[in-house]
């Protein structure tokens, strides 16, 4: 069993037997840095993996880049505009660095859903994981809790992110400014013993 099956079947309490029937009907595809599944104005309501790699979902807003989410092994990635309604996607899903996915034709993952109460419920808790977290994002930009608590939570949850994510991302992610950012990071290096 590969850890970022086990990952996502955690994260979506998916069985391991069922992972793996619905990973054998997906195709792996290989994605370097700065490539995208979809961009903003454009359809793609495929359904994908990370087995490999960071995903930014972002949107251009009057000029401003915007970081909606970020995605690492064992997560799901998709475009929910284009997915639901088959419309044009609100966001560009990139890759941070040198990533693996795999990926499913939404029809094909419908069908998946079909085949069981297990695979129906995975629909269900994939859209339900997909509310909280954008629940979770709004929250943060009320400013609760500080910033500063939001970066360092950021960092224990993903610690790669600082490796392979520009800090302009992560500074919009947070809702702060990279100059607020780099303040913040200076300060808690300060604090090392």
């Amino acid at each position: 069993m590969t850890p970022f099956l086990e990952k996502f079947s955690r994260k979506y309490r998916l069985p391991i037997p069922a992972c793996e029937a619905l990973l054998g009907r997906m195709e792996r595809r290989e994605f370097r840095k700065g490539e995208c599944i979809v961009r903003q104005g454009e359809r793609n309501g495929d359904f994908y993996l990370v087995s490999r790699g960071v995903w930014l979902g972002h949107y251009l807003h009057e000029g401003n880049d915007i970081a909606l989410w970020f995605a690492g092994e064992g997560e799901a990635i998709f475009s929910t505009r284009s997915y639901v309604d088959d419309r044009p996607s609100s966001i560009t899903i990139e890759a941070m660095c040198d990533a693996e996915l795999y990926a499913l034709p939404r029809r094909e993952l419908e069908l998946f859903f079909g085949e069981s109460v297990e695979a129906a419920n995975f629909g269900r808790r994939l859209f339900e994981v997909q509310f909280l977290d954008l629940e979770n994002w709004l929250l943060a930009a009320g400013g609760a809790p500080r910033a500063e608590e939001r970066y360092r939570a950021l960092m224990e949850e993903n610690p790669e992110l600082l490796r392979v994510v520009p800090l302009k991302h992560i500074a919009s992610y947070l809702w702060i400014t990279p100059q607020s950012l780099s303040r913040i990071r200076a300060r808690l290096h300060r604090r090392k013993p």
